[in-house]
């Protein structure tokens, strides 16, 4: 049975069009070239593997505006036109198949580690609790330099539209510069960028509206939001849900809902179920969807919803009930690339179950990260995924690599264990 809901293309408000309703959410590939910043041939080799697999969107793992606000030593970074052959093969490649590739846009904030960035920067001097001191104390930004970030969002915008790319999407989530703005937890400026939450969205709307007059009307614009930090004092789904009439009225042409940040990980979930899950917990896919109910109550922008869906039911639901327009998946795609057309031409009717648990609880969310991400550089060498993929090895691989980082072959430090292979 065709899954007609699924396959049914999406008109944006930019005129922009998706041919489904499936996206390849954005996981840290971290196949970005640990010296320069720029896509490797791995990279691009992955993203040909996805642009295959039936997504109508994909959406790239975060690529950094500033070297001084990377999150790991292996993310792409877009400064200026240097990179430009590389970013126009790696759009090439992901969009041969038809899907439609947008680059996610970020700075780390607070959150860039301390072997990258000793003095991190953050609208106010808070810095991140826990993780072993992995992090450095931020310092606060001051007026000039805001405005010069918000132009960095607008140049980077540029060139990935230049290199072919359609469209990106705005990283204002799980706890980076962007959601540092709008939290009060870690915003408690004054002036212009802080006091109040209309104040705290103000960087986010400066970044959309720069990137917006960089790009043109016509070009896709996305953005990722925390439908909540998930801590006392922190963004609040009420905000949230301002942000998004703000984001509308902005020219936002697609809204993905997430939650969470370092200190609380709700992005994450609980990981993935084991195979011997209750059905009580099959009902429970789609984490963050009361979120996106009270979200498309404010607001007609088209959303995106990513974390937890494993079951094309699930996601015809959602889709039927009008909650989301978008079904993102993310860890599904690093072993079962094809798995979107599976879903759509009606040959599977769910995700492939893995069970990525460890005898100790402890490792098990660097277990998990590690053992995603190795199927991605797997994929990046020209093979494909391996189900029986020994955990214990991509663990001591990814260990291996986060202290002795080469090129782009580099792991996520061990603070990022929940962070971005996550849905």
């Amino acid at each position: 049975m065709l899954s007609l809901l699924l396959a049914a293309p999406l008109t944006l408000p930019s005129g922009a069009t998706l041919p489904n309703r499936i996206a390849k959410a954005a996981m840290s590939e971290v196949l970005g070239d640990a010296e320069t910043g720029a896509p490797t041939e791995a990279l691009t080799r992955v993203y040909e593997r996805w642009g295959r697999g039936g997504a109508g969107l994909l959406v790239t793992g975060h690529v950094i505006v500033d070297h001084d606000g990377r999150g790991e030593p292996g993310n792409v970074v877009v400064t200026d036109d240097r990179h430009l052959a590389a970013l126009t093969r790696w759009a090439s490649a992901a969009q041969a198949g038809g899907a439609r590739a947008w680059v996610q846009l970020n700075h780390a904030g607070r959150q860039s580690p301390r072997r990258l960035t000793r003095t991190p920067v953050s609208p106010s001097a808070v810095g991140v609790r826990g993780f072993a001191g992995a992090f450095g104390q931020p310092r606060a930004l001051d007026a000039t330099e805001i405005e010069a970030i918000v132009g960095r969002f607008a140049t980077a915008a540029a060139v990935v539209k230049a290199a072919g790319f359609a469209g990106v999407q705005v990283h204002g989530a799980h706890g980076y510069l962007i959601s540092q703005f709008l939290s009060p937890r870690t915003n408690q400026r004054t002036d212009a960028w802080g006091g109040d939450p209309e104040r705290r969205a103000a960087f986010l709307l400066a970044v959309v509206r720069a990137i917006r007059a960089a790009v043109g009307p016509r070009f896709a614009v996305g953005v990722k939001l925390n439908s909540a930090d998930f801590q006392r004092g922190g963004f609040t789904i009420d905000e949230s849900m301002a942000v998004a009439r703000a984001l509308e009225g902005a020219g936002v042409d697609l809204l993905e809902i997430s939650g969470g940040n370092y200190e609380s990980p709700a992005m994450a979930g609980g990981g993935e179920l084991p195979t011997e899950q209750r059905d009580s917990s099959r009902e429970r896919e789609a984490y963050f969807l009361d979120y996106a109910r009270r979200i498309r109550a404010v607001t007609r922008m088209p959303l995106m919803l990513t974390g937890g869906m494993r079951t094309r039911a699930t996601m015809e639901r959602v889709l039927a009930e009008g909650a989301v327009d978008v079904i993102g998946l993310a860890r599904p795609l690093t072993h079962a690339p094809e798995l979107p057309r599976a879903l759509l031409d009606g040959s599977a009717a769910a995700a492939p179950t893995v069970r990525v648990r460890s005898a100790v609880r402890r490792i098990d969310d660097a277990l998990q990260v590690f053992w995603f991400q190795e199927q991605i550089h797997r994929m990046g060498r020209g093979l494909d995924p391996d189900l029986k993929l020994s955990r214990y090895g991509a663990l001591w691989r990814g260990v291996r690599s986060t202290l002795f980082p080469v090129g782009g072959r580099s792991a996520p430090p061990r603070h990022q264990r929940t962070a971005e292979v996550a849905a």
